[in-house]
Order: structure tokens, then C-alpha cells, then sequence
């Protein structure tokens, strides 16, 4: 059910005589639907970065609202009223907003495919191992060895019990390969974005991060 005052119309009201100085019914119409997928867009931030916003108190309870609301028609309802409060906000600040949020998904997304990659190679070959030495020298390469080392013995270790069809269960230092190889590709990523240095330090996205490790087999 939607929060802060009655349905929205889905009328906006008589067509304007032309030259009246008013925006038209069909201008009306489509800057309130873009309001609206604009209201759809901030449900996909996070709780932290809508108290950031410095919203409306209206507008951050319906917002929060439509996140927490499951069923489909009572959402769709929620959604009209979150477009209907936003027609009265300065939206620039909030496409801005939304802007950066689906460019650093899309960064972090880039990093998991990488890591991915990184890692098959890095347990089949030394050779992947010398490339990556050459593309990222500033980072652990220790660190990544003994990874690598322990990630090996592992599947080794391990007896192949895996069912047919189904993919083989990997051990600990397997997952801790693939996080580590991420949070270095996401920072070299965001790096090169921010024109700094591919080993620059960057300041961890708290609430973001949490659930982003690979899950557990």
C-alpha cells in the first residue's frame, strides 16, 4: 500500500489552450513519466547512498517504501506515487546519483568477469602468472603466489567425489583467489576511471561490498 496521501490521478487534467504559458497535457504526461522511471531507478540504490540524497522526508519513506513492497499491482501502485512526488523535486542531483551507481555496478561487474578469467589462467599456467606480474606490479605478488601455490594443492588434495553433470566442488583458498584477484582488478578499474595510479588506494564502498564475495560452493 503507498505511503504519504491519496492515489495518484492518473488524469492530469484538461488539455491547455495553446499559448497559455502552461506545459501542454502531453508535456505534463511525459515529464511525469520520466520522474517516475527515475523513482524506479533510485529503488536500486542502496539504503546508505538514499540517506545521502538528503531527500524529502515524503519522498525517502515512499522510495523506501516501494523497495520493501512485494506484490506486483501493489508496487506498480507505490511506483505512481513515488513519480507523482518526484515531479516536485530537483531531479538533476538524483540522475546524477543514479548515474554513478549503474557506472560503478557496471565497473564492478567488468571486475568479476576479469577475475574470473585471471584466475583460470593463474591455476592452468606460470606463464599467466609473469602477465599479470607485468600489467599489476604493484600489487602482492606474494601474496598472489602463495595463492595460487595453495589453490593448486587444494585440487590435488581433493578426491573427486563431484555427482555427473554437476561442477566440482573448490576448496577455500579457490574463493579467496578469486576475491583477492577482484579487489585488485575493481581498484585498478576505478583507478584508471579517477585518472589516478593502477595501485592508488581506494576507499572500500561500505554497505555496497557486503555479499559481494564469490559464494561458497
Amino acid at each position: 500500500m503507498y505511503v504519504g496521501g491519496p492515489a495518484p490521478d492518473e488524469d492530469e487534467g484538461p488539455v491547455e489552450p495553446e499559448g497559455s504559458g502552461r506545459p501542454s497535457r502531453t508535456r505534463r504526461k511525459t515529464d511525469a513519466l520520466a520522474a517516475q522511471r527515475l523513482g524506479e531507478a533510485l529503488l536500486e540504490l542502496p539504503l546508505v547512498r538514499l540517506k545521502a540524497l538528503d531527500l524529502p522526508e515524503r519522498a525517502f519513506d515512499a522510495i523506501v517504501m516501494a523497495q520493501k513492497t512485494k506484490s506486483f499491482e501493489g508496487r506498480r501502485r507505490q511506483l505512481q506515487y513515488v513519480g507523482k512526488i518526484m515531479r516536485g523535486l530537483d531531479l538533476d542531483p538524483l540522475e546524477e546519483a543514479v548515474a554513478a551507481h549503474q557506472l560503478g555496478r557496471a565497473r564492478e561487474t567488468l571486475a568479476l568477469h576479469r577475475a574470473e578469467r585471471w584466475r583460470t589462467e593463474l591455476l592452468a599456467s606460470d606463464e599467466a602468472f609473469d602477465r599479470w606480474s607485468a600489467e599489476h606490479p604493484a600489487s602482492d605478488l606474494h601474496r598472489l603466489r602463495a595463492l595460487i601455490r595453495k589453490a593448486r594443492q587444494e585440487a590435488e588434495d581433493r578426491p573427486d567425489t563431484t555427482r555427473a553433470g554437476t561442477a566440482p566442488r573448490q576448496g577455500r583458498s579457490y574463493r579467496e583467489l578469486f576475491n583477492w584477484l577482484r579487489d585488485r582488478l575493481a581498484s585498478a578499474v576505478n583507478a584508471a576511471a579517477a585518472g589516478r595510479p593502477a595501485g592508488a588506494a581506494v576507499r572500500p564502498q561500505e554497505a555496497e561490498d557486503k555479499g559481494r564475495d564469490e559464494p561458497a560452493d
